[in-house]
């Protein structure tokens, strides 16, 4: 994805390869893949800093937030699918 950044800001036939090579099944894939694992990490990373708060720290509550992380990252991950294709 580097890469890709950096050819695509080098010149205006750079930015097309890549944009021509972003439209295939596979590149969206690859994209949609790393994007769900970022999203993932960020819900997770956010449940994280709830704990830290001292909010769900039972495991009644450690129960519930794991739930609700898998739950809400599905709708974002699901979203982002959308917003890709």
């Amino acid at each position: 994805m580097l890469y890709a950044l950096s050819k695509s800001l080098g010149s205006e036939e750079g930015f097309a390869e890549v944009k021509d090579g972003l439209t295939s099944p596979l590149a969206k894939l690859v994209v949609w893949g790393l994007l769900s694992s970022l999203l993932y990490h960020l819900v997770a990373g956010v449940r994280h800093l709830i704990m830290d708060a001292g909010i769900g720290e039972t495991l009644e509550g450690g129960k519930l937030g794991s739930k609700i992380i898998i739950a809400v990252s599905l709708v974002l991950i699901v979203l982002a699918g959308v917003w890709i294709w």
